[in-house]
């Protein structure tokens, strides 16, 4: 089933705007031709691969990718505390595949230390293999995966007072 990337997806997924990540957009490609019934949009960035079965995009405006972010069942990306945020601010389960330093998808490994972080908090899961990317996209079609916990969208007033009074050069405590 071809799907436009003006329609809303089941799947969204992004491999953000820094780097290429063609080995997750080329299995995210394979997934979708393995589920043709399932609409899978994946943005891609200026990775070299095209996928043939899913829908793809390079990049889209800001509120555009929010929208898709909201409107898919499942949002899957590499490990990125933007990808992080978006999800969360979404209410979207997230499902998060680090890109490797060994493989040249990144300058460093820090977004397994990125997974390892945010491991077990309810709605953000890892696949650190392609197979566990094929199985955690299953898994969360099939349950609906819970929404991650929301966070506040500004910090608290005791933590902003204690940076005030450090700037400031006052002890707060």
């Amino acid at each position: 089933m071809s799907v436009g990337p003006n329609d809303a997806p089941e799947v969204f997924a992004s491999v953000g705007s820094m780097f290429a990540f063609d080995r997750f957009a080329r299995a995210l490609d394979d997934w979708a031709a393995a589920h043709p019934a399932t609409h899978v949009l994946v943005q891609i960035g200026s990775g070299a691969y095209e996928p043939k079965h899913a829908a793809f995009v390079r990049m889209m405006p800001p509120a555009l990718y929010q929208r898709r972010i909201a409107e898919a069942r499942l949002f899957v990306a590499h490990a990125g505390m933007g990808s992080i945020i978006a999800a969360i601010q979404a209410g979207k389960p997230l499902l998060m595949m680090p890109r490797r330093l060994d493989l040249g998808e990144h300058t460093t490994d820090h977004q397994f230390a990125t997974l390892a972080k945010f491991a077990g908090r309810d709605g953000l899961h890892t696949a650190i293999t392609v197979e566990d990317l094929y199985a955690g996209i299953d898994a969360l079609l099939a349950d609906g995966g819970t929404p991650p916990a929301p966070i506040e969208p500004f910090a608290s007033p005791a933590f902003t007072d204690r940076i005030r009074a450090f700037i400031h050069g006052s002890d707060a405590g």
